[in-house]
């Protein structure tokens, strides 16, 4: 018969045992693809929520042309490490325009078909050369971006860790397109990808999507990319939509709750976030709280997607399928978020930005 002081000796290992295989559990790798405009805003605010969560593994930050100009981002996101101090995420400058698409002819197409809301890098209020980096109100960076390009240090890192990289589209997909380009086994070799973009029919009444519900910034501003992307052989695919996207709204409210929090990101976040107009949507923060906790997510579907090509008004608008209607070419299934606990993705994404950030490896 055991003793009292035998049962808290096997209690005692039991709980070590329990605590030690916990603390060893191996962290999500994840490599985070992002147009990632800023101070602040969607693109750096997901990037903080997926170095915040201490369940992942942060590999790099590769950087698009998007929101803003490829130099301007990339001095963004540095200067945002810099501020969390974690500079030892690598920062790696991909492709700085759009597979097919350009400025001009983009403008040419505005006179014929009706203007875009968004352009992006190329806004015309918000509009300044590529090779300068704009304002930049939480100061430049000292550190620098790796010396890799975007699509090498992509499939490098698949190779290293084959199945076991998320790879994480906050923006155009034109890096990951020249990715699978250069290595077609490229896709095969991740674990998933899971982005932001599309649009269905989203329920709104924001003049960005009443008129042309099927265009989405995302894919629209390198339609080829995307093309390219949703066609390649992924094992799954999961899309944070515009649809589910305007169901969620970043308010003085939360920015408030943010500065309350004493964390870097807590103080990076309060400093530099600002609302713009009437529809402040977490975009990005979706995906990316949604994929570091599926629970987040309360309805889903499958959709088979692909991007319009043709070079008319609908170009770069979101073409999708139910399994019974879908063409006969190759199209992947895509798993589609429809609803969300909007007080639950709300908490967490407060709790992350508002929680120390994790040590540098």
């Amino acid at each position: 018969m055991l003793t009292s002081t035998a049962y808290l000796k096997r209690y005692l290992l039991a709980l070590a045992l329990f605590t030690s295989l916990a603390w060893s559990q191996p962290k999500r790798k994840i490599i985070i693809d992002q147009d990632a405009a800023g101070p602040a805003g969607t693109d750096q605010q997901s990037i903080l929520l997926l170095i915040q969560s201490p369940d992942t593994e942060v590999l790099g930050i590769t950087v698009v042309t998007g929101d803003q100009w490829l130099k301007a981002e990339v001095a963004h996101t540095l200067r945002t490490l810099e501020l969390i101090g974690r500079t030892d995420i690598p920062v790696v400058a991909g492709a700085e325009y759009p597979l097919v698409r350009r400025k001009e002819e983009t403008e040419l197409a505005e006179q014929q078909y009706g203007t875009y809301a968004w352009h992006g890098a190329w806004t015309p209020r918000l509009y300044h050369p590529p090779d300068e980096l704009g304002d930049m109100p939480e100061g430049k960076p000292t550190t620098k971006p790796s010396d890799e390009d975007a699509a090498h240090f992509l499939i490098r890192l698949v190779h290293k860790y084959p199945d076991e990289i998320t790879i994480y589209a906050g923006g155009p997909m034109t890096n990951l397109a020249l990715a699978i380009s250069i290595d077609p086994g490229f896709a095969a070799m991740a674990k998933e990808i899971v982005f932001m973009g599309a649009s269905l029919a989203p329920q709104t009444k924001d003049p960005e999507f009443i008129n042309t519900p099927r265009r989405e910034f995302n894919l629209w501003f390198d339609p080829e990319a995307a093309h390219i992307v949703l066609h390649a052989p992924w094992k799954k695919i999961v899309g944070t939509t515009v649809d589910i996207s305007v169901k969620t709204q970043f308010t003085t409210a939360l920015i408030n709750q943010i500065k309350a929090g004493d964390s870097a990101a807590a103080r990076y976040v309060g400093k530099y976030a600002r609302l713009h107009g009437e529809y402040n949507y977490l975009w990005d923060e979706l995906a990316a709280s949604a994929w570091l906790d599926p629970s987040v997510i309360t309805k889903k579907e499958t959709r088979y997607m692909d991007v319009d090509l043709n070079r008319g008004p609908n170009y770069g608008n979101t073409l999708t399928w139910s399994d019974h209607d879908k063409p006969k070419i190759d199209v992947k299934p895509v798993e589609i978020q429809v609803d969300l606990n909007t007080d639950k993705f709300y908490k967490m994404f407060v709790d992350l930005l508002k929680a120390d950030t994790p040590n540098q490896h």
